[in-house]
């Protein structure tokens, strides 16, 4: 059985994707520490909040430099994802920097409300296993008020006041906009592909 580690950043999510692995059939291992990642075979970065306190958190734990050595595939949810990227505007802080592209807010207009919440349909942009068995058109869950840019590395897209990236992929490294923990069927498959592809 794959033990994935969930890093434990702070963010309210963190049950609700553990109970979502579990239903999985996942082996579930915390990680606070950088030890907590010895042996793991996949490792999530959850996250709700703010990009500083997230970036401030990892720190702390000391896991900043051991995710951006990680040698097995990373996938990150909601401010997860976001702390991948180089810089977020959100506190204008330094990231992980292992995608490139900087988060920005999202701008709001007539009929589009910051944050953006709720379900919102993917729109494929290109291949990738994370997205084997979603149907075309999948809505998913989405709360949050700053986005990444649509870039090479973009596998799908959504569209609130623009396009911004909902998933990402370039090699092992993984990312889901949305909370796939909350987005029924197709983000229970977006979390067996990451599970289950061999990304070598």
């Amino acid at each position: 059985m794959s033990i994935v580690g969930l890093v434990d950043a702070g963010g309210a999510n963190l049950g609700s994707v553990r109970f979502a692995l579990e239903r999985l059939g996942v082996d579930v291992r915390m990680v606070r520490a950088a030890g907590d990642l010895d042996g793991v075979q996949r490792v999530i970065l959850p996250g709700v909040g703010a990009a500083a306190a997230g970036m401030a958190r990892l720190h702390a734990q000391g896991l900043v430099q051991p995710l951006r050595e990680l040698q097995v595939p990373l996938m990150g949810i909601c401010l997860g994802m976001q702390l991948l990227y180089e810089r977020s505007e959100e506190g204008g802080v330094d990231c992980l920097g292992l995608l490139p592209g900087v988060v920005r807010r999202l701008h709001p207009a007539v009929g589009i409300r910051v944050p953006h919440m709720g379900w919102n349909k993917l729109l494929a942009l290109r291949p990738s296993p994370l997205l084997d068995g979603v149907p075309p058109g999948a809505s998913t869950y989405f709360v949050h008020s700053y986005a990444a840019p649509v870039t090479a590395d973009t596998v799908a897209a959504c569209h609130h006041g623009g396009l911004f990236t909902a998933v990402v992929q370039r090699g092992a490294l993984c990312g889901a906009q949305f909370h796939p923990e909350r987005s029924a069927g197709p983000g229970a498959r977006i979390l067996r592909n990451f599970i289950e592809t061999d990304f070598q």
